[in-house]
C-alpha cells in the first residue's frame, strides 16, 4: 500500500484516513512515514486500531539519538528549512528518545531490537 506509489502496488490509499475495520492485519511494516505527517498520533492510532490482537508491526521512523524527545515545528514550511532542521524537505519532525512512549500512549506494546546487540554480524550481511 502507498499513497504515492513508485511501483505497483497492491493499494493507493492514505494513511491518515484509511477504510479498513478493526483487526484486520497480521503485520504491518510502516516504514519512514510517520515523520512525514502532522498527525502522527492519529496514525499511531489507526495502526493499532487495524491491528489484529497479537499482531506485529514494523514502525520504523528517523530518530535523533540526541533529543530527548521529538522536534517537531510545523511553523516551518519551506523545503530549504525542513530539510535543515528535520534532514529531508518533506520531514515534518524528527524523533527523539520519546518515540517508544509516543507509541505506547496509543496503545502499541513494543518491543525494541538493537541491530547490533540483537543480531550476528552473519545475520546483518544476510539483509543485504
Amino acid at each position: 500500500m502507498d499513497l504515492n506509489p513508485l511501483v505497483n502496488c497492491d493499494l493507493v490509499f492514505d494513511i491518515t484516513d484509511m477504510n479498513f475495520g478493526d483487526s484486520c492485519f497480521d503485520f504491518i511494516i510502516c516504514n519512514h512515514v510517520l515523520e512525514h505527517i502532522q498527525d502522527d498520533r492519529k496514525v499511531m492510532s489507526e495502526l493499532f486500531s487495524v491491528l489484529k490482537l497479537g499482531g506485529e508491526a514494523i514502525l520504523q521512523a528517523p530518530i535523533s539519538k540526541y533529543n530527548k524527545e521529538a522536534f517537531e515545528d510545523f511553523s516551518i514550511i519551506s523545503p530549504e528549512e525542513r530539510e535543515k532542521y528535520f534532514g529531508q524537505k518533506d520531514h515534518v519532525r524528527i524523533y527523539g528518545k520519546d518515540y517508544k512512549e509516543r507509541l505506547e500512549r496509543v496503545g502499541i506494546k513494543l518491543k525494541l531490537y538493537d541491530i547490533k546487540k540483537d543480531l550476528s554480524i552473519q545475520d546483518i550481511k544476510s539483509m543485504d
